[in-house]
Parts: structure tokens; C-alpha cells; sequence
């Protein structure tokens, strides 16, 4: 089976990008492969009750009593399952993937915001982005960064990063207009505009987009795990492989019980965000008062 015209320009330019940029590539794949390993490191060197107590606190901070009970019962699961090792591999790199489709996502959903052919632009993309089928971002990832966790995380970062962008975007421009005229009738240039009202108030949005991403992310573990990424996703793996239903249903377990607990801490900051609306402070008015978001 030979590809069309679209996909052999397609294969051409990933292997133009190889070719020609491939110092760049190594580059960047041993700089990311440091980070991926420097967390999975740091983690697995800390002893698993320091983690688990750490988690239940945070849990009873943020969720209450109940959830952090929850919590202890399904580290102590994961912990029994002897899959602490992998659990910490898949963390690292979900926490890996998440930061830079942060750091790329919330700008671009902010240039979105402000820019409406911006805006257009990235929704095709994003489209692209999120209906395109994950193993396909496995290829172009194995070509220009060869085996291991860099690719996944690189795949995982194209995947899980649109939802972030897409609610950013949406937060800002549901921020109300009065506001922004009230900030602009105190004196406050657009940056001061953006840092003290639109940010605070698309908050909810930006966390739900987070929120996604982390559960988009780790979605990508057991797809990531074909091309050596580790962790919980190649357990799953291997349960497929050798048709165990054993090894596969504790994988998938742990998988789920991870992805619980992360969404709901999370989505705990979101919730914080939107009960507790963020007071608005531009330059301050002759009258000294401020303007509540």
C-alpha cells in the first residue's frame, strides 16, 4: 500500500526536518530525556511514605476528609500492586508533557484571545490537532527522536496540549467588559490589563484547561508505551502482549486510580478560583475604590 501525494509531501518534510535539523533534534532529546529522568529520579528516591503522606495532606487541603482517605487507599493499592516504580515513571512524564504544553499552550491561548485571525488560525489547528488519531504522532516522533521517553513526550505534548489553549482563549474573552473599561479608565496599559483582570478572572477556565490537558496526557500512556516510554502504559503493554488478563487489569487500575486522583486535585483549583473571584486593583482611583471581578 503506497501513500498519495499528500502523504509523501508529509513524509518529505519530516525527513527535510531529520536531515537537515537533526543536531537540533539530538539536542533537545537529550535535554528533555534529562528532565524526564531528573523527576522520575527524584521521586523514586524519596521513600513511598513521605509520597503518600504528602499526597493525603495535600488531598485533606484541597478535597477534605474523604477524598484524602481515598487517596491513601489508592497509593496503598498502587503500592501493594508493586507498581510504584511505574507509577513514578508515567508521573514524570505527564508532568513532564504537561509543563511544556503549558508553557506553550496558555501564551498561544492568550495571542488567541487577543487576535482574532490568531484565533482562526488556531482553532484549525487545534481541530487538526485533536481529531488526528494519537499513534499517528508516534512516527514523525520516532524519526526525529529516535526510541524512548523524548518521543512520547513530544507525541504526548502535541496531543494533550489543545485544551489548554482552546480554554484559555475562551476564559479571556469571557471576561466582562466593564471591567476591562474600568482598568482602561484607571490608567492600565494592556499588559496591566491582562495581569491584574483578565488573568485572574479566566482563572476557572485556564484550570479546566489544565485539568484536560493532565487527563489527555495520561490517556497517552499505554499508546506512548509502543515506543518505549515505560511506566504503567508498558505494563499494560505487556498484559496486551502475552494476553494476561492479570498484569493488564492492574496496570489499568493503576492508570485509573492515578488519573482520579490527579483530576480531582486539579479540579479542586479551578473550584477555589471560581468561588473566590479575585478583587481587581488597577491604578488607584482618586476615590480609592476597586472593582470586583
Amino acid at each position: 500500500m503506497n501513500s498519495s501525494g499528500i502523504g509523501k509531501f508529509a513524509e518529505d518534510f519530516v525527513n527535510y526536518l531529520f536531515l537537515h535539523f537533526r543536531g537540533v533534534f539530538d539536542a533537545f532529546s537529550a535535554s528533555l530525556g534529562a528532565v524526564v529522568k531528573l523527576l522520575e529520579d527524584t521521586m523514586l528516591a524519596l521513600p513511598f511514605i513521605v509520597v503518600l503522606v504528602a499526597l493525603v495532606v495535600v488531598a485533606l487541603w484541597r478535597r477534605g476528609v474523604v477524598f484524602a482517605v481515598f487517596v491513601g487507599l489508592a497509593m496503598q493499592a498502587i503500592h501493594f500492586m508493586g507498581l510504584w516504580t511505574q507509577t513514578a515513571s508515567t508521573l514524570a512524564l505527564v508532568i513532564a508533557a504537561t509543563c511544556f504544553s503549558l508553557a506553550l499552550g496558555v501564551p498561544l491561548g492568550i495571542w488567541g484571545a487577543r487576535n482574532n485571525r490568531v484565533e482562526m488560525v488556531l482553532r484549525s489547528l487545534l481541530d487538526f490537532m485533536q481529531t488526528m488519531p494519537a499513534f499517528v504522532y508516534l512516527i514523525p516522533a520516532v524519526i526525529l527522536f529516535g526510541l524512548g521517553r523524548v518521543p512520547a513526550v513530544m507525541a504526548t505534548i502535541v496531543f494533550s496540549m489543545p485544551p489548554v489553549v482552546r480554554l484559555t482563549t475562551l476564559g479571556i474573552r469571557q471576561v466582562r467588559e466593564e471591567l476591562m473599561e474600568a482598568g482602561r479608565s484607571f490608567g492600565s496599559t494592556e499588559l496591566q490589563l491582562l495581569w491584574k483582570i483578565q488573568l485572574p478572572n479566566a482563572l476557572p477556565s485556564i484550570m479546566a484547561g489544565v485539568n484536560q490537558t493532565i487527563m489527555m496526557a495520561l490517556s497517552m500512556v499505554v499508546v506512548a508505551s509502543m515506543i518505549g516510554a515505560g511506566g504503567l502504559g508498558e505494563y499494560v503493554l505487556s498484559g496486551i502482549q502475552r494476553l494476561d488478563i492479570g498484569i493488564g487489569f492492574e496496570g489499568g487500575l493503576g492508570v485509573v486510580l492515578l488519573a482520579i486522583v490527579l483530576d480531582r486535585l486539579t479540579e479542586s483549583f479551578g473550584m477555589k478560583a471560581k468561588k473566590k473571584p479575585k478583587t481587581v486593583r488597577a491604578s488607584k482611583p482618586a476615590s480609592g475604590k476597586a472593582v470586583q471581578g
